[in-house]
């Protein structure tokens, strides 16, 4: 009797039978026998070889994935289903590129499943040899005979592959082949130190206290001396590595924050050290203490002040807030908004470009007292721009999440509703150096047109509206045509 790996290489010989490959019209079974070939030396598991050997089958042929799970079972099935793609039948597979590369990438992003990472690994290495070899041969004239003409485009699909898998997969000789390939098609893509053996500390935050929240990661007390940053699943190597980098340049600017002594894995997560020696977040702080709420406001008015008294220069290359805010606003509207949209981005242009710092990501969870000083540790999303930005992602995160529901603002911060207003109103006060209802009113109404559009945009990047989702967000795009129709300019 055949066993499953024998079976599928026998169906997938059938099914790609007088198929030939792009270049040298090499017979086609020869992709996936590669495929398999290098999964096998990353696993002895007989269903993940056989779906190397049939992952290719749904999209390439006229084979099923009930066929395939009717003969080699639902394992092997869900893996090829990892691998892919949507095909959008009837619409140019050029036009459809980028849409399919990055609902494909959704999948490797949020897997937890080894398998399916090592499929991805080996398929991509295999592929990335055969693109390399052409290259030598054809150089830039490959670009073109390919759906995407774009090298960008390529170089961004493969290396948001490696960047994926690294965690688990950094040590094996296919990730080391893959990296080489890609920077000799790209050079400087990766650093070569990613060729070399490297095994990350591993640590567990089970039984830490957590700290905080933000939106890349979770903060806990490590121990007596030491926080640890634990980032989403969906970042990579890349994203903490480009943080730490920007902790340094903040750092001297001038701007508080502790620099990471060092990249860790926790589970299959990155995450990032900071000595903090008896620190706590302003968020604990208020959370302990709600009658403080006012001296805590000023802590971080001050603060804010900090940050924004420093100017970068362009060679410091922050990116530019009025770019991030007018990206938002293309994520927020489109067909029947499209004027409101347009008006918007007029009152985006009215902010003066500043090479003012602002940090981007800026709240109570992400600041730290030590000794009564503040400390920033969360530096990912530093900017340089009008002090607006900031003063609206206070808003967005103190009045305008818990609007609808006030359990979204306590669950994240960690104290009530109420106090999450009064601490917002304390903050502007300081900030502003005013009582004047007037002045603050202006501000915050500024302010909350950039929230909701932030908040609109929350809901349409995360998935599939509800019907009552949908109604929310009419809501909210009610009060941003509203606010656009009586404001002449974001600057105060």
């Amino acid at each position: 009797m055949m066993n499953l790996l024998e079976e599928s290489i026998i169906y997938a010989t059938i099914m790609y039978q007088g198929k030939v490959r792009k270049f040298k019209s090499a017979p086609y079974i020869l992709h996936p026998m590669e495929v398999a070939q290098i999964l096998s030396t990353m696993s002895d598991d007989q269903e993940l070889i056989a779906a190397g050997m049939l992952h290719d089958v749904v999209e390439d042929t006229d084979g099923t994935m009930e066929e395939i799970e009717k003969r080699f079972g639902k394992r092997v099935a869900f893996l090829v289903a990892s691998e892919s793609e949507n095909d959008y039948p009837g619409e140019d597979r050029r036009e459809t590129w980028r849409r399919r590369k990055e609902e494909s990438l959704k999948v490797l992003r949020n897997t937890d499943d080894i398998g399916v990472q090592m499929l991805w690994l080996a398929d991509k290495l295999a592929n990335i040899r055969s693109l390399n070899r052409i290259y030598g041969e054809n150089g830039e004239k490959l670009w073109s005979m390919l759906n995407q003409s774009d090298p960008a485009m390529h170089c961004w699909y493969y290396r948001s592959v490696a960047e994926s898998v690294e965690l688990s997969l950094n040590r094996t000789g296919a990730f080391k082949e893959l990296i080489r390939h890609i920077n000799s098609i790209w050079p400087g893509t990766f650093d070569t130190e990613k060729t070399k053996y490297k095994k990350y500390k591993e640590v567990s935050v089970e039984g830490c206290r957590l700290l905080g929240r933000g939106a890349k990661g979770d903060v806990y007390r490590y121990d007596d001396e030491l926080v640890i940053k634990v980032y989403n699943r969906n970042n990579t190597y890349r994203d903490v590595e480009r943080e730490i980098a920007l902790c340094r340049k903040a750092f001297i600017l001038g701007i508080p924050t502790e620099i990471s002594f060092g990249i860790v894995s926790v589970g299959k997560q990155y995450g990032a050290m900071f000595e903090l020696v008896d620190s706590e977040t302003i968020s604990s702080y208020i959370a302990k203490d709600p009658g403080r709420v006012a001296e805590y406001a000023h802590i971080m008015a001050n603060l804010a002040h900090v940050i924004h008294d420093v100017t970068a220069t362009p060679e410091d290359k922050f990116p530019d807030v009025k770019v991030m805010l007018q990206a938002r606003i293309n994520d927020c509207f489109a067909g029947e908004y499209e004027k409101l949209a347009e008006r918007c981005s007029e009152l985006i242009d009215t902010i003066p470009t500043s090479f003012q710092v602002v940090h981007g990501d800026f709240h109570t969870g992400n600041v730290f007292l030590q000794n009564g000083e503040p400390i920033l540790i969360d530096m990912d999303r530093v900017s340089t721009g009008h002090p607006i930005a900031e003063i609206s992602d206070l808003m967005y995160f103190y009045v305008i999440l818990g609007e609808d529901d006030p359990s979204v603002v306590e669950n994240f911060m960690g104290f009530s509703y109420e106090t999450s207003k009064q601490f917002f109103d304390e903050f502007l006060k300081c900030y502003l150096g005013t009582e004047d209802e007037a002045v603050l009113n202006d501000v915050k109404k500024k302010a909350s047109l950039i929230g909701y559009i932030r908040l609109i945009r929350k809901f349409r990047k995360s998935r599939q509206l509800s019907d009552s989702e949908q109604a929310r967000v009419e809501h909210y795009l009610k009060k941003i045509s509203d606010i656009a129709g009586e404001l002449d300019t974001l600057e105060f």
